[in-house]
């Protein structure tokens, strides 16, 4: 009976000591720290500002009377207006202010969205990773801005600068070489056990990257097309908001998704049809005034940008024919058979209606991000309302479908832009491009000899 116990303990230590063997040193491994419990990531994002939550001292103590949601109401209403002055007030100032205002916008929204990751991920003592993040974002937008808006839209501006013109010829290069410079760096700052982290925040960097400077480099693009197609987007969006909030308000009762319960049918189909028939009136208004419909051009003679232009056909009146059934039913009340109306305004149902259907899942999409990581936001910087991501989520994605939707069914090939390309060439090259295109003309008894 002994001789059995003793040979049990010996083949229980022999599979102890194998499995011994089998286990790798912890500090050739990842620390177990990333796998913590999903409760603990309330604690980690605790001291994320929360924006709603944000109260102005002076608006503190003059509200003090009212009720937390009473007082919470009136703030976010106050801040809502002057939200709605300013951005009247960079419209008037014109389409430049909206670019740098829209720069301004995505720098801080990506700022938010990393501050989260640090949060999460407790990265706050690894080296680099901060300076790392700013130097992709700066790679992003010089890949973005410096080939397509420098090149297309400011040549005239910068081919008088050799400098400039040499940043152009090799901006693929330069750019490659930049993100080359932040990929080597990133792989000289891993360090031991904490390789899981900084490979999440790596990523995170990028799609944050995808999601912000993508979107915002596609927004000013719009603009160059002429600040309608900004400005009609962005009011849809908001109407939409609005709209659906008072119908779910007042009559909402069935439930939409469950990322956000305060949603429902009811505001999200009354919002989507006040969107369609306001966006259709504003879309009017706006195609009265060339200074929202004529794209961003640079004059050379006048060495300036110019506002002014021969609208394009989409903006001028055009005379439609009713279906038969309405043609005779306006025929009864003695009225026309036809309809004059812009052709934009037509344009825009089609872009009403995504920023009512698709737009939300905008909204619905960060919801689930900032339950996924506790927060109630992404900051607060705008008081009662939350961080600059916070108020940009639909747009983003709205600005996506107006820059499809301009390149697939608008946009032509001006001779405006044909020849920002041709100032970008050298003297030798225009002369020699100016003689072959005469040649051209006179071959084809367009110009006489």
């Amino acid at each position: 009976m002994t001789s059995e116990i003793e040979g049990e303990l010996r083949k229980r230590m022999t599979e102890t000591e194998d499995r011994h063997e089998q286990i790798v040193p912890s500090s050739e491994v990842d620390s177990d720290d990333d796998r913590v419990p999903e409760q603990t990531l309330e604690h980690r994002t605790k001291h994320t500002p929360h924006g709603t939550d944000q109260q102005p001292s002076f608006l503190h103590t003059i509200l003090s009377p009212l009720p937390p949601r009473w007082r919470n109401w009136v703030i976010r209403g106050i801040f809502t207006w002057l939200m709605i002055g300013l951005f009247c007030f960079i419209i008037f100032v014109g389409p430049l202010a909206l670019m740098f205002t829209t720069l301004l916008v995505q720098v801080w929204c990506f700022k938010e969205i990393i501050n989260i990751g640090y949060s999460v991920y407790r990265m706050h003592g690894l080296p680099w990773f901060r300076s790392l993040s700013w130097w992709f974002l700066i790679t992003s937008n010089y890949f973005f801005y410096g080939e397509s808006l420098v090149a297309d839209y400011f040549s005239v501006i910068f081919s008088k600068s050799d400098i400039m013109r040499w940043l152009i010829a090799y901006h693929r290069f330069t750019s490659f070489f930049m993100y080359i410079v932040g990929f080597v760096w990133f792989v000289l700052s891993l360090k031991k056990k904490y390789y899981m982290r900084q490979f999440s925040l790596f990523a995170w960097t990028h799609v944050a990257l995808l999601i912000v400077v993508t979107q915002s480099y596609l927004i000013i693009i719009n603009i160059f097309h002429g600040m309608i197609w900004f400005i009609v987007p962005v009011s849809m969006i908001v109407i939409n908001d609005v709209m659906a909030y008072m119908f779910g308000f007042f009559f909402g009762k069935t439930p939409l998704i469950q990322l956000s319960p305060k949603k429902t049918w009811e505001g999200f189909i009354g919002g989507g049809i006040s969107t369609v028939f306001m966006g259709m009136m504003l879309s009017y208004l706006m195609c009265q005034y060339p200074f929202f419909v004529c794209p961003v051009e640079f004059s050379e003679s006048e060495d300036s940008f110019n506002y002014t232009c021969d609208p394009s056909p989409i903006f001028r009146p055009q005379e439609y024919s009713l279906p038969e059934t309405l043609a005779n039913f306006s025929a009864l009340l003695g009225w026309k058979k036809t309809v004059t109306m812009y052709p934009f305004v037509l344009h825009s149902v089609a872009l009403s209606v995504f920023s009512s259907v698709i737009g939300p899942f905008g909204g619905f999409f960060a919801s689930g991000f900032k339950r996924a990581f506790k927060i109630k936001d992404f900051g607060d910087v705008i008081p009662g309302h939350g961080g600059m991501m916070d108020r940009f989520d639909c747009q983003y994605l709205m600005a996506t479908f107006v820059n499809v939707y301009i390149m697939t069914f608008i946009s032509e090939t001006s001779p405006q832009k044909l020849l920002q390309k041709v100032y970008m060439l050298k003297p030798e090259q225009q002369l020699q491009l100016y003689n072959m295109l005469q040649d051209s003309l006179i071959a084809r008894g367009i110009l006489q000899p």
